[in-house]
């Protein structure tokens, strides 16, 4: 048992839910506590257990996004993409068998709740046969206790391989798979009407089959997973390069963007760098891998925008850097969330 430091806070504050350091060191000091089970103490995203020959992957999330509908999205397609990503992100791209949790407030509109009903059906559809709900309950709360609906939702899946978020190694090539902040900037348009969605367009979807395709050109030079969502690239990076003990170096110029979200980002003065998405990978792969990788990526239509955006150094624990073409900067993960709810 590792021990922890003193967690100080005495009430829960938003930052505990931003993906950043304030989180991690809630769930050290509170949720995961003293024990002593591994699969806990890897503090990943789905849980890996032993079964039979390979692993059967199992993870939950819930959502709480507001507006519940935006452009490219709503919160039923989030709460299952979120799920069936979450296992991907492990190696476990064939989904067993999903549950659903849905919490509404009273005078939540019955033709809303259908329409994220049918998005649901919609996205287990896309993420294949086996990414049904299979379970689920319903609550109801007074009004005013709620802000409209909550989704929270359970995946079961197998995997003959785990792929962890700690596996980075000094050399690895990083790839993301598409275009980064196109998410969060289309909530946060859309929740403060700001009119900038245009073009702008979330780009939640379920990333199972695009993983996939990655794995099977890649095999065991894929070395580690995770994706951008609470906390973005930064968070991602900055807690894969944590848990490996390594550094990271990106390129400025190699980050995909579509020009909406540059164009929101730079007008609304946030970094697209921390801006969560929820139809993107990050994928460390050796070297030598990186080509075929890449370009097996870029043929799946989820993938036609990846990028190699970096590379894994040796250095100190966590660090990410960033060459801007005309020096290098330090990006730190930070617990101020600047787009809250958003997933």
């Amino acid at each position: 048992m590792t021990d922890r430091p003193p967690f100080a806070e005495t009430h829960v504050r938003l930052a505990h839910g931003a993906g950043g350091p304030a989180m991690r060191a809630l769930i050290d000091a509170v949720f995961l506590g003293q024990t002593r089970d591994p699969a806990a103490l890897a503090r990943a995203d789905a849980a890996c257990l032993p079964f039979g020959d390979g692993f059967l992957v199992i993870t939950t999330d819930a959502h709480v996004v507001s507006p519940p509908e935006f452009p490219g999205g709503d919160i039923g397609r989030l709460s299952i993409c979120g799920v069936v990503n979450d296992l991907a992100m492990a190696g476990a791209c064939d989904v067993a068998a999903l549950t659903s949790c849905v919490v509404l407030e009273e005078g939540f509109p019955l033709e809303t709740l259908r329409r994220l009903h049918a998005s649901v059906e919609r996205a287990c559809a896309e993420a294949g046969a086996g990414a049904r709900v299979v379970a689920g309950d319903t609550k109801v709360m007074r009004r005013g206790e709620l802000d409209g609906v909550i989704f929270s939702t359970t995946g079961v899946a197998f995997a003959n391989r785990v792929v962890r978020d700690d596996g980075l190694r000094p050399g690895d090539a990083l790839l993301i798979t598409g275009t980064i902040g196109d998410h969060g900037l289309t909530v946060l348009s859309a929740r403060h009407g700001l009119g900038l969605e245009g073009e702008l367009r979330s780009d939640v979807a379920p990333l199972n089959g695009l993983v996939k395709v990655a794995l099977a050109a890649g095999g065991a030079q894929v070395h580690a997973m995770k994706d951008p969502t609470r906390g973005g690239v930064t968070g991602a990076l900055t807690e894969m390069a944590e848990k490996a003990g390594v550094a990271v170096r990106l390129r400025e110029a190699a980050l995909p963007m579509t020009a909406a979200a540059r164009a929101a980002a730079e007008l609304l003065g946030i970094d697209p760098l921390i801006v969560a998405n929820e139809g993107k990978a990050l994928i460390a792969v050796a070297p030598e891998a990186a080509g075929t990788v890449l370009a097996a990526l870029r043929a799946h239509p989820l993938g036609h925008a990846a990028a190699h955006i970096g590379e894994v150094v040796a250095g100190p624990a966590g660090e990410l850097l960033l060459d801007t073409g005309f020096g290098t900067r330090r990006l730190v993960s930070r617990d101020a969330d600047p787009l809250p709810r958003i997933c």
